[in-house]
C-alpha cells in the first residue's frame, strides 16, 4: 500500500502545478516558432531551428546554469525583475520557466510536423479570397494544428513531470516550496531506508506520465475519426 507524506504529497501537486503551467506557457510560444519555421521567409531559419533544439542535446544542468546566469540578481535580467518585485530564482516559477524550456523543441517539433501537412492549396485559396496573414493564420492554421499542438502539449507537459536537472540548479530543492516528483525521488534515494519511498514516488510517476499519453492518444483518436466523417459528408 502506499503511503506518502505530507511533503511527498507537496511535491506531486507542485509536479502537476509546474507542468500544467509550463505546458500552457510554452504553447503560444511553440506555436508561434513553429509557425515561424514553416511559413516564414525568415532568414537564416536553420541557425533559429538549430538554436530551439538545443536544450533536447545540451545537458539539463547546463540549461539550469544558463538560466541562473541570466535571472541571477546579478545579472541584467534578473535586476530588472527584482526592482520589479518579480523573484524567479528558488521559486516554484523558476521550475517553471526551466520545465518550459526543456519541453519546448518536443512541442515546436510536434506542431511543426502538424503545420508541415497542411494542404498548401487552403493556404493558396485564402490568399486568393483576400485574406490577410493573421486570419489565415486564425481560420486555417490554428484549427488545422490543433491534433499536433495537443501532441506537443502533451510532450511538454510529459517531459515537465520529469525535469529534474535544470530544475535542481534554478529552483533549488525546497521541500513545499521547489521541491517536485524528480527532486524527492533524489532526496530519498539518497536517505538510509528511503528506497520504499522513492519507489512509491516512481510508480506515481509512471502512472501519471501513461494516463497523460493514453489522454492524448484517446484525443488524436477523435480528432481523426471527426476529420473522417467531416471528409465523409462533404463528398456526399
Amino acid at each position: 500500500m502506499l503511503d506518502f507524506s505530507p511533503s511527498d504529497l507537496q511535491a506531486l501537486w507542485l509536479s502537476a502545478r509546474v507542468a500544467t503551467v509550463a505546458t500552457l506557457v510554452a504553447l503560444p510560444v511553440g506555436f508561434g516558432l513553429a509557425w515561424l519555421l514553416v511559413f516564414s521567409r525568415l532568414p537564416g531559419k536553420p541557425l533559429l531551428d538549430g538554436f530551439i533544439n538545443l536544450p533536447l542535446v545540451l545537458p539539463p544542468v547546463v540549461v539550469g546554469y544558463l538560466l541562473l546566469l541570466l535571472l541571477g540578481r546579478q545579472a541584467w535580467l534578473g535586476a530588472l525583475l527584482d526592482n520589479l518585485g518579480i523573484q524567479i530564482v528558488f521559486t516554484w516559477k523558476a521550475a517553471v520557466v526551466a520545465s518550459a524550456l526543456i519541453g519546448l523543441p518536443l512541442m515546436v517539433r510536434a506542431i511543426r510536423l502538424g503545420m508541415e501537412q497542411i494542404d498548401p492549396h487552403l493556404l493558396h485559396a485564402s490568399r486568393t479570397l483576400g485574406a490577410a496573414w493573421h486570419d489565415t493564420l486564425l481560420t486555417v492554421v490554428l484549427p488545422l494544428s490543433l491534433p499536433s499542438m495537443l501532441a506537443g502539449a502533451t510532450l511538454a507537459f510529459a517531459r515537465s513531470l520529469g525535469e529534474f536537472g535544470a530544475t535542481i540548479i534554478l529552483a533549488g530543492n525546497i521541500p513545499g516550496v521547489t521541491q517536485t516528483i524528480p527532486l524527492a525521488i533524489f532526496d530519498y534515494s539518497n536517505s538510509p531506508g528511503g528506497e520504499t519511498r522513492a519507489l512509491a514516488l516512481c510508480l506515481v510517476a509512471i502512472v501519471l506520465s501513461y494516463v497523460v499519453l493514453l489522454f492524448s492518444e484517446m484525443a488524436l483518436r477523435h480528432f481523426r475519426y471527426g476529420r473522417v466523417r467531416r471528409d465523409c459528408c462533404s463528398g456526399q
